[in-house]
């Protein structure tokens, strides 16, 4: 039993070290080096945004819903079948409720709904769809809203890092990271056409504080660490916030293969890109800074 005791003692500390040994190539990498690639990232999505920009759900830009309960039908084959009838393209998806499973029908402002009722009620006898309208005046002033949540909700996390801190490279550091992660997830929202509605804007805020933490975590480790050498508490950062951001990311990808509604797949999908983009821009971008910044405090006689 004793010897059974120890063995289990030992086994986080051995998995931690053979971690650490398996990612001890990052410490050989320059700073500057690190810096550089997610740098060019960065500019490529903020380039893929200013090119393609995400498209914007009927809760911003207003248009015509249509619910219809109890067809079971391929979205895209659906979609255009009524495009084609009604010459306006519209989208369909589909959804899973508790008790009844149907499609939504999401065509621009303008729209006769009345023509894609008539549709869907000659294809499906028996059906009763529903419509409804999203004047684009409230789409406008839920737009500004969501936006003015985004930017208020990204200045409060700046001042908290600020006063937690109080050093101005690790803060903007910090703060210019979180930044390039919901870049990159906006980007890749884009390239996929996943639309800009109020779920997806609700993930957005969701990163920030998933992609936040894991910077506060390296920053603390390296500014107020216990060990020898910068390389030795990177090393201790990375293996702890790789293990937590993967759970996470895991957590994520369980709940896109399981999930039947569309709303619940777009906000698993902004967040796991965005967690990919943290993995990059907290442990070797935000890692290059601190590691270039430490050597430079050093050199002028402070401790590193």
């Amino acid at each position: 039993m004793a010897k059974s005791k120890k063995s289990k003692s030992h086994s986080a500390p051995d998995f931690m070290t053979r971690r650490k040994k398996r990612l001890s190539f990052l410490t050989e990498i320059e700073p500057k080096k690190m810096i550089v690639f997610p740098l060019i990232v960065f500019i490529l999505a903020l380039l893929t945004i200013a090119i393609h920009p995400p498209i914007m759900g009927i809760e911003f830009e207003g248009g015509i819903v249509v619910i219809a309960d109890g067809v079971s039908a391929d979205p895209d084959e659906l979609a255009k079948e009524i495009s084609s009838a009604i010459g306006v393209d519209v989208r369909v998806e589909k959804y899973t409720g508790l008790e009844t499973s149907g499609v939504r029908i999401y065509a621009p402002v303008g729209t006769n709904a009345n023509d894609i009722v008539q549709f869907l009620e000659k294809k499906y006898p028996g059906v009763s769809p529903v419509p409804s309208e999203v004047h684009p005046t409230f789409g406008e002033m839920a737009k500004r809203q969501g936006l003015r949540a985004i930017v208020m909700a990204f200045l409060a996390m700046a001042v908290v890092v600020f006063l937690f801190f109080r050093d101005v490279v690790p803060s903007m550091t910090i703060i210019f990271s979180a930044l390039s992660d919901m870049v990159i997830a906006v980007a890749f929202m884009s390239i996929l056409g996943i639309e800009v509605t109020t779920a997806t804007i609700a993930a957005l805020l969701m990163l920030i504080g998933y992609t936040v933490d894991s910077n506060i975590l390296l920053t603390t480790k390296l500014l107020r660490r216990k060990e020898d050498t910068v390389e030795e508490a990177y090393l201790s950062a990375v293996s702890t916030g790789v293990t937590m951001s993967s759970t996470t990311l895991g957590a994520l990808l369980a709940l896109w293969l399981i999930s039947t509604s569309q709303t619940i797949d777009n906000i698993a999908m902004v967040l796991i890109f965005g967690l990919l983009a943290d993995f990059m821009n907290t442990w070797i971008l935000n890692a290059g800074v601190l590691r270039w910044y430490l050597a430079f405090k050093a050199s002028r006689g402070d401790r590193a």
